[in-house]
């Protein structure tokens, strides 16, 4: 299969790697210098080349922030047979481009990202196939998940958002907290430390990306559950209530064991 992978950053240079030995792989970045680390594929460094090259399968992993536009530019290269589609972790406005699109579509959400998981393997990662695409596409990217070990599911539109803002919502907002009230220190403990690391991993993510995941609609409501767990916990401990903290250890031990 001829694909056209737009965006040559973390996850764009990924997929060229893992598809670019079974497939004819093509990559356009609006920066050529990004594509100075691809192999195996053909680097467009214009979009009248994308026409030359005629993709059946246009996978846009442009940042979140310019995945429509991404689109709006090079639909108009592409054959009307070409499936488009996006790895996109935020999917807000997509379906209703698509179907505007003229274009078939299929979208998924490769959730390992390249900020914590080791890309070598994937075994205990995850990814969504979105219910509402192509069944050809959805069919691509299953066997192409398959492949790599991950963990696949489908969902909806609406249920992809709704499990990313409880997915990506609260370990987020739970990082910002510890990173607004934290301070560096000379010799930190051992906790202290993975929580930081993980701080600083979060916040490398693009900004755009990271205001997109906490205006998801179905964020607040996470916000809030965290909050009163906060409110909760405050209380315990500026009464030194005991029992308290006994019953609500046990029960997050629920949740995390």
């Amino acid at each position: 299969m001829k694909i056209l992978i737009l965006g040559a950053g973390k996850m764009g240079s990924f997929f060229c790697d893992v598809l670019s030995f079974d497939h004819e792989v093509a990559i356009y970045d609006i920066d050529p210098k990004r594509m100075r680390f691809t192999y195996n594929c053909q680097r467009l460094t214009s979009l009248d080349e994308v026409t030359a090259f005629g993709p059946e399968l246009l996978i846009n992993a442009s940042t979140v922030k310019y995945t429509i536009a991404a689109f709006d530019q090079v639909l108009p290269y592409l054959s009307k047979d070409c499936i488009i589609s996006d790895i996109a972790s935020v999917k807000t406005g997509l379906l209703e481009y698509y179907q505007k699109s003229g274009f078939r579509f299929c979208s998924t959400h490769p959730m390992f990202g390249p900020t914590f998981a080791s890309l070598s393997d994937l075994s205990k990662e995850n990814a969504i196939i979105i219910s509402e695409g192509d069944y050809m596409g959805k069919i691509f990217f299953k066997d192409l998940y398959q492949k790599l070990k991950l963990h696949i599911f489908e969902y909806s539109f609406e249920e992809h958002d709704e499990t990313v803002a409880y997915s990506l919502s609260i370990p987020f907002v739970s990082t910002f907290v510890f990173a607004a009230v934290m301070k560096h220190m000379e010799a930190p403990g051992t906790t202290f430390k993975r929580h930081e690391a993980i701080a600083r991993g979060v916040l490398n993510e693009d900004d755009y990306l990271l205001q997109e995941i906490l205006f998801n609609p179905n964020t607040a409501q996470q916000v809030e559950n965290i909050q009163k767990a906060m409110d909760d916990l405050h209380d315990i401990i500026e009464k030194k209530d005991a029992v308290r903290m006994k019953e609500f250890l046990t029960k997050i031990r629920k949740n995390a064991l």
